[in-house]
């Protein structure tokens, strides 16, 4: 790890330096448990009451936080910023391209089927499988055991990490990266019952598209159409466990959180926020600007933009209000008996 210092770090994010402009770093920490020679950062009123116990070296915190503050009161340097907490994911990308750099050539045993070329900047890691007539652009970076199927397209400076797969005919845009284990265009969920309820497959011959600096996450699976594409429009981030079904389409950079399950044919739009553990069911479409809580089950379209709640989901306030009835419910029965 690389040493700074808080004046390195000031210039580095256009911040001001309250205290020690010497004091170094080493490394990065959560407030609560940063020690001497560590990096913290403040970007929340709640967590001001820790900055006066940090153990912190140097500590980023948003400009707005520190007014009327005497600023000598506190054992860490200050780096004063307008936003603490880009200024640390500034500052630790710098540090990730230092830990993790770009990797270039190709290690062997790697199989490389025919009608590819692999660029001269690009890197394949050992046991990797790159099937016919792949596209694969500039700086790309495919880790070990990772499956490439024929006729992908993955476009310059994306990363496919270890053991992730992405299957035939789908596209991968710029600057994406895909993480270890995720499966990018598995067959939808598609079967038929006959006369005697005996389930067939229908066979899933559509394909996957991710636009640029698409980010998705470990053991995610985002599967392919039936017909057409499932559609994943570029600055969407999705995390890790989170299953998009056949013919999808997700719009600009919205985020998925962990868990999320979206169900065949439906739309969500752009700049939408699912937490943790949101299902969505089939064939319905959410606006653009949606905030779907935690839980939340969209059994329906949702046509305006808004902060939703509950199953099925509906606005966050009204949510909040029924809960407080809700646990009231055993008391109101009891005096109803």
């Amino acid at each position: 790890m690389m040493t700074f210092t808080a004046q390195q770090i000031a210039a580095a994010t256009g911040g001001k330096v309250y205290g020690d402009s010497n004091a170094s770093v080493s490394d990065v920490a959560p407030i609560e448990q940063a020690r001497e020679g560590q990096l913290s950062f403040v970007c929340d009123e709640k967590y001001m009451p820790l900055l006066a116990s940090a153990n912190a070296s140097v500590v980023l915190v948003n400009t707005a936080l520190l007014d009327g503050l005497d600023l000598q009161q506190y054992r860490p340097a200050i780096v004063a910023v307008e936003n603490a907490r880009a200024a640390i994911a500034q500052l630790l990308q710098a540090v990730a391209q230092v830990l993790n750099p770009r990797r270039q050539g190709v290690e062997q045993p790697v199989f490389v089927a025919e009608g590819t070329d692999i660029p001269a900047s690009a890197y394949i890691g050992a046991m990797a499988y790159i099937g016919k007539n792949v596209h694969l652009g500039e700086n790309v970076q495919i880790y070990p055991q990772a499956y490439i199927g024929d006729n992908v397209r993955i476009g310059d400076n994306t990363i496919i990490y270890a053991g992730a797969k992405v299957y035939y005919n789908c596209s991968i845009g710029k600057d994406c990266i895909i993480h270890a284990g995720a499966v990018i265009g598995a067959d939808g969920f598609g079967f038929e019952p006959d006369g005697q309820g005996v389930y067939h497959k229908v066979p899933q011959i559509g394909t996957v598209v991710v636009e640029d600096d698409v980010e998705i996450g470990a053991n995610t699976c985002i599967d392919r159409a039936m017909m057409g594409e499932t559609h994943i429009c570029r600055n969407t981030k999705i995390d890790n466990l989170v299953q998009v079904a056949h013919n999808v389409h997700i719009g600009q950079s919205t985020v998925l959180c962990g868990q999320v399950g979206i169900a065949g044919s439906t739309t969500i739009g752009s700049r939408c926020t699912l937490t943790g553990q949101v299902g969505v069911a089939g064939h319905i479409e959410v606006a653009d600007g949606c905030v779907f809580g935690a839980q939340s089950g969209i059994t329906g379209s949702i046509r305006k933009a808004g902060v939703y709640a509950g199953t099925p989901a509906i606005d966050a306030n009204t949510w909040k209000r029924a809960q407080v009835v809700v646990k009231k419910l055993p008391e109101i029965y009891g005096k109803m008996k």
